[in-house]
């Protein structure tokens, strides 16, 4: 069955000096698929994210989302995407009413209609109640939600979440598993997520991409991947083992260790 591409990149790379951060990625997501981008700190899947999102300029190769070309058509593709980032974006001294009425006029929803959306995405988030509570009295995974709801406030074609759980408890991870993949279950959303967890990438992901030092070892559905490792009740982190020549203990640089540790405390 043929299927609409969302997500294209041909030898997609992005260099800082001397450091190759992504080294030429080729890269098919399709329309209405969870599909996840794996790997430790360090391998690359942020700058990927942040390159697709128009946020960053790639240094070389092609990217496109619903056949728009990232670098040629940055305005368009903003149009059709939702972005949550790694790092906290919520406003703690807002309610979660606010920090969406905030995100709802920098998005441009008229005026007439931003209630009503409003009103809709926390009910979908599961956040009615606490709508009026100020967002620094807010869970880990309740911060999550509302920063989901942001972006979906402009109903979005496509979700890119970077490491949406990190920092989150298990009860609060498993919350957020169950509400992205009931957004993919009851719309045509599509969603790239990346993360270091590898059990998250096989609770959600159709399709995952291996990362490793900016590269892509190899793309696959959980189970062929696992069963490519050739040994019995393989797990993915075996098979990342497998694919990537056992370098699963790297992780990045002591600037990248201080932000996700910092982040993780304020997610509580």
């Amino acid at each position: 069955m043929n299927q609409r591409a969302a997500v294209e990149a041909e030898k997609l790379s992005k260099s800082f000096g001397d450091n190759w951060a992504v080294d030429g990625i080729d890269l098919t997501i399709n329309e209405g698929e969870i599909f996840g981008l794996v790997g430790p700190n360090g391998a690359g899947k942020t700058t990927t994210i942040r390159m697709l999102t128009t946020i960053l300029p790639q240094t070389s190769g092609e990217a496109r989302v619903f056949g728009h070309n990232v670098r040629k058509r940055p305005e368009r593709v903003r149009k059709l995407i939702g972005y949550v980032p790694q790092a906290l974006s919520a406003d703690g001294d807002l309610t979660g009413f606010e920090n969406l009425l905030v995100f709802a006029k920098l998005v441009g929803i008229p005026r007439s209609s931003r209630r009503e959306k409003i009103n809709q995405v926390l009910s979908r988030m599961g956040l009615e109640e606490a709508a009026d509570k100020r967002v620094r009295y807010y869970s880990g995974g309740m911060v999550r939600r509302l920063e989901i709801g942001q972006a979906m406030l402009i109903q979005p074609r496509i979700l890119f979440l970077d490491e949406p759980t990190i920092g989150l408890d298990p009860v609060a991870r498993g919350t957020v598993w169950e509400l992205l993949g009931g957004l993919s279950r009851e719309t045509s959303l599509t969603i790239l997520l990346t993360t270091h967890y590898m059990e998250e990438a096989e609770a959600l992901c159709g399709r995952v991409a291996i990362m490793n030092h900016g590269r892509l070892a190899v793309v696959g559905t959980p189970d062929e991947l696992k069963a490519a490792t050739g040994k019995a009740g393989a797990t993915l982190e075996d098979a990342f083992r497998f694919f990537t020549g056992g370098d699963y203990e790297r992780e990045g640089n002591f600037r990248e260790l201080k932000r996700t540790r910092r982040l993780a405390r304020r997610l509580g």
